[in-house]
């Protein structure tokens, strides 16, 4: 058979045919066993050969069950499972024949069936055979409900390679069977507290996976109680998993601020970076739930300052709501008296606290900044505090510090009254609500592009004195490009003559910039394209296209941009955050970018988005742009 083998593999143009194999019954295991390990390498290399012997299926299943019921040789058994070497090369050769094949597949499901129910998984022996025979049920078309229960004869009581087997096995199924999978949950929960990394960490993938609405509250409960505990390397991972779950499938607005708020107070530091913003803009969403954030939030910043983004939520939170902190007590929680003297030695605190990140004490200091329009007593201790920060180090600190005693000297208490200067607290009044979210419709995308388009070309009227001051104190971080008249166009001779003729005349359009793709991963793109309007020359609009032909879904999309101090950029709100899968409705965003220099240009961009559930984040620059959008 070697030699006849040789030579059929050795020739191919030989008319002979493929030898022809009989498991007969006079074979000895050792026999039988080179002939599969034979046949498995002729099907692994050559799809003839493939072809040839998936005709042998029926043979190769009787001898797997007459090894799994009978045994085969009592002196080739190990651990009381009947020669585990011969069964697991007939189970490799069986994934390999009835792959991408029904009939082959059809004729082995039972039998697979049965190897999973009954091996002795108390050994390494019977270990190693259900572990080829997950691996081949898996790789076949087998039938739904075999593949839900062949990898689970998992309680705990069974070995960590099994577990593990069959928390990865599921894991594969949960894409396509996800409701299948769900009779397993509990099971699933309860290896999250497997002292083995590699088990806890798939037991977390697979319980994130199995998170639906209708399970969300109860699934939420249990990856909580497994974040107060879990290791810090797992930390992150489920933070993540916890907010994203609860973002996607929030039953309530109420629930969804207390699972975010959980998270920020368990995980401290491991959140992810836009874990602030959502809950700010869930905060600034629920005008019914202000009076509660705000006490909740008060009441966790005096028990714990050192989890920055919590601190931060709060800082902000009581700077917009902090007159509500001081009414009367919410109905939702218990009474909380607070006076404005501890509120303002609160975040006092949080600025002097070597624990508080520069961005930390931003917040800080900014609400208390709007606390002086929102409380009704002195102001001279928030002006002290505010004066301090004057000659900070932090250049970021410091120009806040600056432009806030700006305010205080220029616009403090009107004098012979106790109102505020309508001036400074307008400048200081509550945050609008930001859109953020669902994908918008191609008609309000137009819309908005035509009316930058017509605010671009229209005159600027004369600034009042508010739009001075904010200009003065740079709060939109730099000029705005819409302030800048459009040069006049020098008439032209053509124009002229077109003109004597008394006919219409128009312009040529400039020559389009071709675009640019600049980045590509597992199936999401970003393409950029250009225009550079003709009354501004010095002006280009970038737009920022995301498409995603995966099969999965791209969740929490952020395209964050920078450029060199000699450009003045300005990034509007993209159409959403959500890019469906297969060619969905794409995510667009306008960058404006000014360039009075005509340098060439060079852009950095930081994306971060999560897709098949994993967060992923990108940093890259484009140095490769058109000539056109600078010259």
């Amino acid at each position: 058979l070697w030699t006849e083998v040789k030579v059929r593999t050795g020739t191919p143009t030989l008319p002979c045919p493929w030898p022809t194999i009989h498991f007969t019954p006079t074979l000895t295991p050792g026999v039988l066993l080179g002939t599969i390990t034979l046949i498995t390498e002729l099907c692994e290399r050559s799809p003839a050969a493939l072809r040839h012997f998936r005709k042998v299926v029926p043979q190769l299943v009787q001898k797997l069950r007459t090894l799994v019921t009978t045994g085969y040789s009592t002196e080739h058994s190990i651990s009381g499972v009947s020669d585990p070497f011969l069964q697991v090369q007939i189970l490799r050769l069986l994934r390999i024949l009835g792959r991408n094949h029904e009939e082959s597949s059809e004729a082995m499901n039972d039998l697979l069936a049965q190897v999973a129910t009954n091996t002795d998984t108390s050994r390494n022996a019977g270990s190693a055979v259900l572990f080829e025979t997950v691996l081949t049920i898996m790789d076949i078309p087998s039938a739904a409900g075999l593949r839900v229960s062949s990898p689970m004869p998992l309680p705990l009581a069974s070995p960590t390679l099994i577990r593990y087997v069959a928390l990865m096995s599921l894991l594969r199924l949960v894409q396509s069977d996800h409701n299948a999978v769900q009779r397993h949950r509990p099971t699933v929960v309860d290896c999250l507290q497997e002292t083995d990394a590699s088990l806890s960490r798939r037991a977390l993938e697979l319980s994130l996976a199995l998170v639906n609405s209708s399970n969300v509250r109860a699934m939420t409960r249990e990856l909580q109680a497994f974040l107060e505990s879990c290791p810090p390397d797992l930390r992150a991972d489920c933070a993540s998993g916890i907010l994203l779950a609860a973002e996607r499938f929030a039953p309530t607005k109420r629930w969804h601020m207390d699972t975010i708020l959980h998270v920020l107070t368990t995980a401290g530091t491991y959140v992810r970076d836009d874990a602030v913003a959502n809950l700010t803009q869930l905060i600034a969403g629920a005008q019914e739930l202000h009076a509660y954030s705000v006490r909740r939030l008060y009441s966790a910043l005096a028990e714990d300052i050192s989890q920055q983004p919590l601190v931060q939520v709060a800082a902000w939170c009581i700077g917009e709501y902090g007159d509500l902190l001081l009414e009367g007590n919410c109905e939702d929680i218990e009474p909380l008296q607070v006076e404005e003297e501890e509120v303002l030695a609160l975040l006092e605190r949080v600025l002097q606290s070597h624990m508080s990140l520069p961005a930390t004490r931003g917040y800080a200091l900014t609400a208390l900044m709007k606390l002086s329009t929102r409380l009704r007593g002195d102001n001279n201790r928030i002006r002290q505090v505010v004066s301090i920060y004057g000659s900070c180090l932090d250049v970021e600190l410091q120009q806040r510090a600056v432009e806030y005693n700006a305010l205080f000297r220029k616009y403090d208490h009107m004098r012979d009254t106790l109102a505020f200067h309508p001036l400074r607290a307008a400048i200081l009044e509550k945050m609008p609500l930001v859109e953020r979210g669902g994908p918008q419709v191609d008609e309000e995308a137009k819309e908005s592009k035509a009316a930058a388009k017509l605010s671009e070309a229209a005159p600027v009227p004369a600034e009042p004195q508010a739009s001075k001051l904010l200009d003065l104190l740079d709060l939109l971080d730099g000029p705005s490009e819409d302030a800048q008249h459009p040069p006049p166009l020098d008439p032209s001779p053509g124009g002229a003559l077109v003109q004597l003729l008394d006919l219409p005349y128009a312009p040529p359009p400039p020559a389009p910039i071709p675009s640019l793709k600049v980045f590509e991963r597992e199936g999401v793109q970003l393409n950029l394209s250009f225009i550079r309007p003709p009354g501004t020359p010095a002006l280009l609009l970038i737009t920022v296209t995301v498409t995603n032909s995966s099969g999965g879904d791209v969740t929490h999309f952020i395209c964050q941009a920078a450029v060199p101090k000699s450009f003045q950029l300005q990034l509007q709100a993209p159409t959403g955050d959500t890019v469906p899968a297969q060619g969905g409705l794409p995510i667009t965003q306008l960058f404006r970018i000014l360039n009075p220099n005509k340098t060439p240009l060079r852009l950095k961009l930081r994306l971060t988005y999560n897709h098949f559930g994993q967060p992923v984040q990108e940093i890259f620059e484009v140095n490769n742009l058109p000539v056109e959008t600078w010259q």
